[in-house]
């Protein structure tokens, strides 16, 4: 692939020229005429190398080295300043801003390509193979139905995982228009995915979904998802879910998706991303039946990926009618429960007066001692 290179100048005749010039050599150019514009383009295509002028009417060359720098996105991407300002002083001040090279007007064209592949040469040589770097764990939540606690358990998990390793965990409501976590967490901005979604598959890169993220005082971000209907495409909302978690892969350690159910545009794509599936059930005959045809399913989803499923049995009412671990175990063909979490009303009634998760209102309740426990058992499946 051609790499890109980004040319900011309000003058059009640069643009044209440099731009040609480069093109012969191969690369994929993006111009931009003002420095804002280039900002903008930077954060959107993350170019893998930036040619700025110094003298542009609204921010000048250096004014927009110093924002880019601080987009961590782009804090490495070599930056070559060429301007007409010949000057000691204003190649210091360059420099100072945080350009990697600084070439004057007018220089030969053999002489900008040198300078140009140094740069890159230089960058390659020093930033880690991207098919090497390990990308987050990412653990998906998903039921045979709705209305099974698969928002509950991941964002307890997400909360109890980050308690127990110390680690940057990241929470995503990765379901579109049914989103429940801002409410019970006293969140007033619910937008995040909503506001990605809005975007074309493209434009979903790291920089632009961590500013969508939200922080919370238990230790965990949160991709917050309203629970009003959304204006987007659905032949291209799957494409976007993926790339959403392809993004947040990079920003984390460890990701927890609420998937919700298997009806979820892309499913496929979205468990394929996923190392760890925890497949949450109830105790009841017809829902066992159904887990059994989504378990299955999820086996053979990418012939398995070295795939971990565990199966947690969520007890939220107390009944006497309900089937037993045991029974439950023989209906989905001897597969062993990793985990029962038992019912508890009280604490679900204190979530929402507290804006706290279930764990966090009385951390020596036994619900919170197993999804602790579950947390753990996944802490031990991370190879």
């Amino acid at each position: 692939m051609s790499e890109k290179i980004l040319i900011v100048d309000d003058d059009v005749e640069t643009l044209r020229l440099v731009g040609l010039m480069l093109q012969r050599q191969g690369y994929k150019i993006l111009a931009a005429n003002n420095g804002a514009q280039g900002i903008s383009m930077a954060r959107a295509e993350t170019p893998d190398l930036i040619i700025l002028d110094v003298m542009m009417p609204d921010m000048d060359g250096y004014q927009v080295t110093a924002e880019l720098r601080k987009d961590p996105q782009l804090a490495d991407t070599p930056i070559l300043m060429f301007t007409a300002k010949s000057q000691v002083d204003d190649k210091v001040a360059g420099y100072d801003a945080g350009v990697d090279d600084y070439l004057t007007k007018p220089v030969h064209p053999a002489e900008l390509i040198a300078h140009l592949k140094a740069l890159l040469s230089r960058t390659r040589a020093r930033q880690p193979d991207k098919k090497t770097t390990p990308a987050a764990y990412v653990v998906g939540v998903v039921g045979c139905k709705g209305g099974l606690g698969s928002s509950t358990l991941a964002l307890n998990l997400a909360a109890s995982y980050a308690k127990l390793t110390k680690t940057n965990v990241m929470a995503i409501e990765l379901k579109p228009g049914q989103g429940t976590w801002a409410a019970e967490l006293g969140f007033t901005s619910n937008d995040g995915l909503n506001n990605l979604l809005k975007l074309k598959p493209d434009e979903i890169i790291p920089s632009v979904v961590e500013k969508q993220l939200t922080a919370t005082p238990f230790g965990i971000r949160l991709l917050l998802t309203s629970n009003t209907s959304l204006e987007t495409d659905y032949t291209a909302l799957g494409e976007k879910l993926h790339k959403i978690i392809q993004a947040a892969s990079q920003l984390s350690t460890f990701i927890i998706l609420d998937i919700g159910t298997p009806f979820i545009p892309g499913f496929d794509k979205i468990c394929s991303l996923c190392k760890n599936i925890i497949v949450i059930t109830e105790p009841q005959q017809s829902t066992i039946k159904r887990t059994r045809i989504l378990y299955d399913e999820l086996r053979s989803i990418g012939s398995g990926m070295g795939r971990v499923i565990n199966l947690v049995l969520y007890n939220r009412v107390r009944s006497e009618v309900q089937l037993t671990s045991t029974q439950v175990s023989e209906m989905l063909g001897g597969t062993p429960i990793t985990m029962m979490i038992p019912p508890a009303p009280e604490l679900a009634y204190q979530v929402s007066l507290n804006n706290l998760p279930l764990i966090n209102i009385q951390t020596d309740s036994l619900v919170a001692q197993q999804i602790s426990q579950l947390a753990r058992i996944i802490q031990t499946q991370i190879t």
